[in-house]
């Protein structure tokens, strides 16, 4: 069994696998565009924690984890609770490159989508919006300007662009943020 990581799955997976690899996936983009009432913020002010929108042109990189089949049914009720807020099991190609024509999927991967059915899903805002809410969001798991720049950092070691993420990377370190106003 193999899960597709894109969000704080890739810098802390808190599950047992047999392998880690580098991965992408075709036809979704990365989003700062789910609200986190239970990790980066609290219900009355949920942070903003990445998902997965629908995009036929784009490609995310990520890491895709092979888990023991005889582990599965444990790391699956432990990710179920993990990501409870809105996120649905779906499952993907993966892939080893983000757009090689002959590279066929090496695996089929569960991930985690949070779509905008979800009663969490805040939707689209410009990233400078989208930065100056995680600079100000805060839940149990911490700020959620830490989540932001560990997902820029592990992307980065991994050698995988996401301009969506370094932007709002590079807006949180600027602390030039506009306050917002959350309706």
């Amino acid at each position: 069994m193999w899960i597709f990581a894109y969000g704080s799955l890739v810098f802390r997976p808190a599950f047992a696998h047999v392998e880690r690899r580098r991965a992408w996936v075709r036809g979704w983009a990365r989003r700062f565009w789910q609200g986190s009432p239970d990790h980066r913020g609290v219900p009355a002010a949920p942070g903003r924690v990445v998902t997965l929108v629908r995009d036929a042109r784009a490609t995310c990189g990520g890491v895709a984890y092979r888990i023991d089949p005889d582990r599965a049914p444990e790391v699956l009720v432990a990710l179920d609770v993990r990501e409870v807020a809105g996120f649905e099991r779906v499952h993907v190609p993966v892939h080893h490159a983000p757009d090689a024509p002959d590279d066929e999927a090496f695996a089929e991967a569960l991930v985690y989508v949070a779509g905008p059915e979800n009663p969490h899903f805040l939707g689209p805002l410009d990233e400078h919006a989208i930065a100056s809410w995680i600079a100000k969001s805060h839940g149990p798991s911490g700020p959620n300007a830490d989540y932001a720049l560990s997902l820029h950092g592990a992307l980065t070691e991994l050698g995988i662009e996401d301009d969506h993420v370094a932007r709002i990377a590079a807006l949180l370190r600027s602390r030039s943020l506009r306050p917002i106003e959350r309706g």
